[in-house]
């Protein structure tokens, strides 16, 4: 079988109408539903599995059936695809299978997709208030970038920001005086997120520092030539003030916060609803699991304080 291809390598040609097919479907996401990168790029790696699969039967990308499907994903299964990678995948075979029926396709459409097991549930990890404190204070706020840095630690924990939203955050897009921030997330999608006075007072102090950078993008953390801050650049600085408030680095990433951020409002009473909207979740199922880590740690609790939480606490007589 051919290795999987992606469609940024120069050499990308697949046969039987496999490499139109693929690159029509990326500018459907992009273009017409307007999915991220990531999204995209992840919807894409797992069909260039599925085009290797077929172009090593010689099936074109619109002869494919329900037992061509079933096979590929028992292949995938076999090779050791984990449920959740398996489930993902299938995702992006139903989306690819819908958009090749919308375009006039005759072969298998996505009901065709047997639904795989549902992965188990893995509640996420996330950082006591305590270890959040810590965190912040790990930059070194005597120097500009120190400032910088625990300005956008404390606006990724106030807001629950994913760190490709906090990196490209521009900074007309943070409203000081309201404490609100819009940002434009999955699928195009604008929301509002308000923050607290402790992430506005950092973000003042920044902005008074920004000037001297030179910015020359919009974003409102740049680097010190100016440049917009990516992604990458962010988790790796992330992972050096983990280490220096001593927690584990390989515990600690930009969703590790935004976790943190739904479960302590949680743990604060706030509505659901809410956490979904801030969030940017389209649906609130998604936001669910987050109630999960809220009964795990209630529990915990009860079963510490609670006298009556454990065999030999009290009884009735």
């Amino acid at each position: 079988m051919p290795r999987p291809r992606t469609l940024e390598e120069p050499e990308f040609g697949w046969p039987l109408g496999w490499a139109a097919s693929l690159r029509e479907f990326r500018t459907h996401l992009t273009v017409e539903r307007g999915l991220s990168s990531n999204t995209t790029s992840g919807y894409l790696s797992d069909l260039a599995h599925l085009a290797a699969w077929a172009c090593a039967q010689d099936l074109p990308a619109d002869a494919l059936t329900r037992d061509h499907l079933s096979g590929f994903l028992v292949t995938q299964h076999d090779q050791g695809k984990a449920p959740r990678s398996l489930a993902r995948m299938s995702s992006a075979l139903r989306a690819f299978l819908g958009f090749l029926r919308m375009e006039g396709g005759s072969g298998a459409g996505p009901e065709a997709v047997v639904k795989p097991p549902r992965p188990p549930r893995i509640l996420p990890r996330t950082l006591g208030e305590s270890q959040v404190e810590a965190l912040l204070a790990a930059p070194d706020t005597n120097t500009p970038l120190g400032v910088r840095d625990r300005a956008w630690l404390e606006l990724l924990y106030a807001s629950g920001l994913r760190v490709t939203e906090l990196a490209e955050l521009p900074a007309l897009s943070v409203f000081l005086d309201e404490g609100f921030l819009k940002v434009t997330g999955k699928g195009r999608k604008d929301r509002l997120i308000p923050f607290g006075t402790s992430a506005e007072g950092w973000i003042r102090a920044w902005l008074l520092l920004r000037p001297g950078f030179k910015p020359r993008a919009g974003q409102l953390f740049v680097g010190q030539r100016g440049e917009g801050l990516s992604r990458q650049h962010l988790w790796r600085l992330l992972k050096v003030y983990a280490r220096t408030a001593g927690l584990r680095a390989e515990a600690v990433s930009p969703h590790v916060l935004r976790h943190a951020f739904a479960t302590h409002l949680l743990d604060h009473g706030a509505d659901l609803r809410a956490v979904q909207a801030m969030l940017g979740h389209a649906d609130i199922s998604t936001t669910q699991i987050y109630t999960h880590v809220h009964q795990a740690r209630l529990r915990a609790l009860y079963d510490q304080l609670h006298p009556r939480s454990s065999p030999g606490g009290l009884t009735t007589a």
